[in-house]
């Protein structure tokens, strides 16, 4: 995939005007704090919790900022994506509340209670093959047979600046932040994060999290290009697809470092998030919280803020 030189760079400027254009649209999620974490990261932090966020996760607003995007004619045809799970639902419930048609493409692995989100909100659901090509094969033939518009859940720029809004929100209340810590997947949460930093921060550093089973932002950082895993055996569901040609750039050009973590340090992350603050996290949310721990002489003293992904989790089989 060709990577385009950094197109959304100006757009850091457009975050206050694309944070009005949704804000009726979702909700302004709480800034949570636990002295037990910081006295163990020995940290200051400040986690945004977007498990609050309508449908469960940030995703609901890159996917309204998509779809307040399209003319009216684009969104009498519908719009399809393909997703594991967060942005799937998040279209799902945003086409909903526009009046747009929503055709979800979903893998067979995806949870169950993620893909009954999807129909409790309305999306119509094509199951695939758990690949990246079978996912493409499918969205694009749903494309061609409906007329509908495709949106990438990751790498579409509306997304992207959609999915910075909640770092805009959170350096907005707390703008003496020095680090913001992301999970890594597709890239747009980061890539927004990034761009938010960089125009509303304080010289507040970007850095990235994803798990070592997933490495792929990891190493695309290190060689300047898209790199894919060849295996996803990670329990941080939502982070098992790849960066874009809108995200890396970005990354490339505003992220500090990727922290990589183990399969246990996320479960240990996980837990410890769900009994001592007492809210539900999914793995993915996790990641980021394991990156701290994991590098924590680096944070020591420090001021940081981590988003908390989304809340979506399949009560029925968790890690622990």
């Amino acid at each position: 995939m060709e990577v385009k030189e950094n197109a959304l760079e100006p757009g850091g400027s457009q975050l206050p005007a694309c944070y009005e254009k949704i804000k009726p649209y979702i909700h302004k999620t709480p800034v949570l704090t636990s002295r037990l974490i910081n006295d163990i990261t020995g940290a200051e932090v400040y986690f945004k919790c977007e498990n609050f966020q309508r449908m469960g996760a940030y995703k609901m607003r890159g996917a309204t900022h998509a779809l307040l995007q399209l003319t009216d004619e684009e969104r009498s045809k519908g719009v399809v994506t393909h997703s594991s799970g967060n942005f799937a639902q998040a279209l799902a419930l945003a086409a909903r509340t526009l009046n747009v048609t929503a055709h979800i493409v979903m893998p067979t692995s995806a949870p169950e209670v993620k893909k009954k989100g999807v129909l409790e909100y309305g999306g119509i659901i094509y199951e695939c093959e758990p690949t990246l090509a079978a996912r493409n094969a499918a969205a694009a033939e749903i494309q061609q047979k409906t007329g509908a518009v495709f949106l990438h859940p990751s790498n579409d720029p509306n997304v992207i600046l959609g999915q910075g809004t909640a770092a805009f929100e959170l350096l907005q209340d707390y703008p003496q932040l020095n680090y913001l810590l992301l999970p890594v997947g597709g890239g747009g949460l980061i890539a927004g994060s990034a761009l938010a930093a960089a125009y509303f921060g304080n010289n507040c550093k970007v850095i990235g999290t994803e798990p070592f089973e997933v490495d792929d932002a990891y190493r695309s950082l290190k060689s300047g290009k898209i790199e894919e895993n060849k295996t996803t055996n990670t329990v941080a569901d939502g982070l098992k697809t790849q960066l874009g040609s809108n995200t890396l750039p970005v990354i490339l050009d505003k992220v500090e470092r990727i922290i990589r973590v183990e399969e246990q340090e996320i479960i240990a992350a996980m837990r410890l998030i769900w009994e001592r603050m007492k809210i539900v996290v999914e793995p993915s949310s996790a990641v980021a919280l394991a990156g701290l721990y994991r590098e924590r002489s680096l944070f020591k003293e420090k001021q940081v803020g981590i988003i908390i992904s989304g809340g979506n989790v399949d009560l029925s089989s968790l890690p622990f």
